[in-house]
């Protein structure tokens, strides 16, 4: 598995930032766009994608590989 990846608010619009890295790989004007970019990514990687709120909370998470927590039933 890749690194996740996260789209986080970022001065005057969105970025997606690799886990553990210091710099986004990528900065856009919508959160839209950045979570297009970050599941491409994700997908490529076979990781997880985050999305965080404009207060930086996390708000939703996609797996796009291997879960090794799959939900039970």
């Amino acid at each position: 598995m890749g690194k996740n990846q996260h789209v986080i608010p970022v001065d005057g619009g969105w970025a997606v930032k690799a886990e553990g890295e210091s710099e986004p790989s990528h900065t856009v004007g919508t959160q839209q766009e950045a979570f297009e970019i970050g599941r491409d990514i994700a997908k490529k990687e076979r990781s997880e994608l985050l999305i965080h709120g404009e207060d930086g909370k996390i708000r939703e998470r996609n797996t796009y590989g291997k879960d090794p927590h799959p939900p039970k039933g």
